[in-house]
């Protein structure tokens, strides 16, 4: 990445609002605007900076010379991030990542795009992130995890080594994993739950050890089962 590359960020939220104190205080972009879905706009500024309709975003900020952010939080089980991720992805843009300059990410960890890895975090050898990724403040991802497209994973989570954690997935504060488990895709792991097994697709654990709760996290989250 070049100096001083200019960046777009999607969102007005809280989330938006953070990566733009991150991405303003500890990296080498330059944020220049922020972007949302027409039916959400208020005003045309944000932060003092130009707010646009995503709908007409590239005839403001053109892909060839503006980088693109999506912060959008785990709202509706993360779909609606990585609706606006695959948006973006269609216009042309490239998509950041944030590292924090406080997080220790070994030089072999795989990264895809449009991650945001927050202060402290272990990202340890051959760990595999994929895209559209959040991992909060103070997680530990041990070697050779993979973690999959879509994810959140909220603060102090500890996951051992040779996990893999499915997309959309989102992981509660001080979960814990043992070794080798296996979350499958649209898992909800509760705070404070220790898995200790392998998940099933779109379950919500707690406990410890976790188990299934009978309330789907399509449920929890009212999004219908297709993707």
């Amino acid at each position: 990445m070049r100096e001083n590359k200019k960046l777009i960020i999607v969102g007005i939220g809280e989330t938006a609002t953070i990566a733009y104190e991150y991405f303003l205080h500890d990296s080498l972009y330059e944020v220049a605007g922020f972007s949302v879905s027409g039916q959400y706009m208020k005003g045309n500024q944000y932060l003092d900076l130009p707010l646009v309709a995503f709908e007409q975003v590239e005839e403001f900020f053109p892909p060839d010379a503006y980088d693109m952010y999506v912060a959008i939080s785990y709202t509706h089980l993360n779909r609606d991030r990585a609706r606006m991720y695959y948006a973006a992805k269609e216009k042309g843009y490239k998509l950041a990542n944030y590292i924090s300059s406080r997080a220790f990410v070994w030089h072999n960890v795989e990264l895809g795009d449009n991650c945001f890895i927050f202060e402290n975090n272990v990202l340890q050898p051959f760990v595999k992130l994929h895209s559209n990724i959040i991992l909060w403040s103070g997680n530990h991802i041990g070697h050779r995890t993979v973690i999959r497209d879509h994810c959140y994973v909220s603060s102090h989570v500890v996951i051992s080594g040779y996990c893999d954690i499915g997309e959309y997935s989102f992981l509660g504060v001080n979960a814990a994993f043992a070794d080798h488990v296996k979350v499958e895709a649209d898992c909800i792991i509760g705070m404070g739950a220790v898995m200790v097994r392998n998940s099933e697709r779109g379950k919500v654990h707690v406990g410890n050890p976790a188990k299934p709760l009978g309330k789907s996290s399509y449920e929890t989250f009212g999004i219908e089962v297709t993707r």
